[in-house]
């Protein structure tokens, strides 16, 4: 293998051929994207259409995190693709991998998880010290939950209604605010729940605004009775630096919802 090739191995364990010095990155993940541009925005050449933050971010786009434009990332040629397990798809993976292009998928399914995961990613993909947010962000979640666990459902879509279940990022990012998910007893990590169902023994519902837009108009009132938290869903679901500030922010909401 030429000097300037290196082989680091990613979350998923697959042993991915990068070159010495990383200057081009394609990230078909709004987290990931924002955490790249937050540490070296001079190697991002190209995102979704998803990836939202930072507002003034000025990449080309290659489509969304399901139906990414596999072709134009190939002329786009980067030196690494960054994906997600649960975000994108394995046949787009395979795809690229097939075009010869190198990608780096990683699997973030806790908060613990996203810290190692963005250190790994930095320092073997990108070929870079990681980068002090990530400590930053360890910290502030690092203290024990708040209070003793409120039962919470915390909704992604309706009609059908799907909630945050097991084994997932935000619902180990819920328990660390002090929110306990009655739904998460089901065998899928995103189960489908009847409205009837909905609020059974449920004390708070929280309600983001990705990938469903709940808004003040549309989501609370099928929890009659029940306080709402209306929140971002960057400060739910996204891990990257908007961690450092999520979850003093998403515990204001849930004391005003409780008043």
């Amino acid at each position: 293998m030429d000097r300037d090739r290196r082989v680091e191995v990613d979350d998923l364990g697959v042993a991915t051929t990068l070159p010495g010095v990383v200057r081009r990155v394609v990230s078909l993940v709004p987290s990931l994207t924002e955490s790249v541009a937050e540490t070296c925005p001079e190697v991002l050449i190209a995102a979704t259409e998803w990836c939202t933050h930072p507002t003034e971010l000025a990449v080309e786009r290659v489509r969304g995190t399901k139906n990414p434009n596999v072709r134009r990332i190939v002329e786009l040629a980067p030196d690494v693709v960054l994906c997600n397990q649960e975000e994108n798809r394995r046949i787009d993976v395979e795809r690229l991998r097939a075009a010869g292009i190198a990608v780096w998928v990683t699997d973030i399914r806790t908060v613990d998880a996203a810290f190692t995961s963005l250190t790994r990613m930095f320092t073997h993909a990108l070929g870079r010290p990681a980068p002090a947010w990530i400590a930053e962000a360890e910290a502030v979640w690092s203290p024990p939950p708040p209070h003793s666990p409120r039962a919470a459902v915390i909704p992604i879509w309706r009609d059908p209604w799907m909630v945050v279940g097991r084994d997932t990022f935000t619902g180990d990012l819920a328990a660390r605010l002090g929110l306990r998910l009655p739904h998460a007893r089901a065998s899928d990590r995103y189960p489908k729940v009847a409205l009837e169902d909905l609020a059974r023994d449920i004390t708070v519902a929280v309600l983001p605004d990705e990938p469903y837009v709940f808004t003040e108009t549309d989501g609370p009132e099928a929890f009659p009775g029940i306080p709402v938290a209306l929140v971002a869903g960057r400060d739910l679901t996204w891990y990257g630096p908007s961690l450092r500030t999520a979850r003093a922010t998403l515990l204001a909401h849930l004391d005003r919802a409780f008043g």
